[in-house]
C-alpha cells in the first residue's frame, strides 16, 4: 500500500514537472484549472497536453483559449 502511494505521488510530481516544461508560465497560469479538469490523465510530452486542451476548446475558460490561440500563431 505504501509503495502504491509513493508511486502515485512520484507520478504526480513528474506529471506536473513535465506539464510545466511543455507550457509557458502564462499558459500554465491560464490553463491549470482546465488541465486539471479535462487533461489530467494525459501523459505529458510531445505536445499531448496542448493537443488535449485544444480538443476540449469549447469547454475551456476564456483565458486559456486566449493563450492557446496566441501559441498556435507562433
Amino acid at each position: 500500500m505504501l509503495r502504491t502511494i509513493l508511486t502515485t505521488i512520484a507520478l504526480l510530481c513528474l506529471s506536473q514537472a513535465a506539464y510545466a516544461q511543455e507550457l509557458t508560465a502564462e499558459q500554465r497560469s491560464a490553463c491549470m484549472g482546465d488541465y486539471e479538469k479535462y487533461c489530467k490523465g494525459v501523459t505529458p510530452g510531445g505536445g499531448r497536453i496542448i493537443a488535449c486542451l485544444a480538443k476540449e476548446n469549447d469547454k475551456l475558460t476564456p483565458a486559456c483559449k486566449k493563450v492557446l490561440a496566441a501559441a498556435e500563431k507562433k
